[in-house]
């Protein structure tokens, strides 16, 4: 018998089968705008020191996937100029993973809170959005490579403090989750 991910019977049941989808293998359904915003609604509610709100979403509507696609291979073949098509295709295939990816903005704030503190909030809203794609009945996936780290992608969507915190995808997998290694508790726990 496969294993049950995302189970929603009981929130304990949920945390201990939480698993993400892998975004090129999302289809339809996928969730629609006000439910996507619902979602990012949810993972607002996180921990927060000072109420600096230290974070932003980014929708990539789907008529602007190609332009995503044109970003992505002029960033590319800045750094590989004589990348091949092969290369470049597979390098910016994350542009048409499933609809509606959502980007997630680092946002520092000028605030007596520490820098480290923000960057604790902004994971917890990235979790808390994965939290709400599922609870919606969706899988969700939070990515990066090297799109999170070039400077010109970075300048397309951010001011001049922020980084990308990473690309979200949500939709409906097309093949069965699978388990991966998962950290043993008692290897991560001690007491003092």
């Amino acid at each position: 018998m496969l294993p049950m991910f995302n189970d929603l019977s009981q929130i304990s049941s949920y945390f201990l089968t939480r698993r993400s989808g892998r975004p090129a293998h999302m289809v339809a359904p996928t969730p629609n705008k006000e439910t996507l915003y619902k979602m990012m609604e949810m993972a607002l509610r996180t921990p927060d020191h000072g109420k600096l709100a230290p974070w932003r979403f980014i929708v990539i509507d789907d008529e602007r996937r190609q332009d995503f696609k044109t970003l992505l291979t002029q960033a590319f073949l800045q750094d590989h100029p004589l990348a091949s098509d092969n290369q470049i295709e597979t390098a910016c295939k994350m542009a048409s993973y499933a609809p509606n990816p959502v980007i997630m903005i680092y946002s520092p704030k000028e605030s007596k809170i520490p820098i480290f503190e923000q960057i604790l909030s902004t994971g917890a809203v990235g979790m808390n959005f994965l939290h709400a794609a599922h609870i919606n009945g969706f899988v969700g996936s939070w990515i990066t490579g090297w799109p999170s780290y070039h400077e010109t992608i970075r300048q397309a969507f951010c001011d001049t403090n922020e980084k990308i915190a990473g690309f979200f995808y949500v939709g409906t997998s097309d093949t069965e989750l699978i388990e991966r290694p998962r950290p043993i508790a008692s290897e991560h726990i001690s007491h003092w």
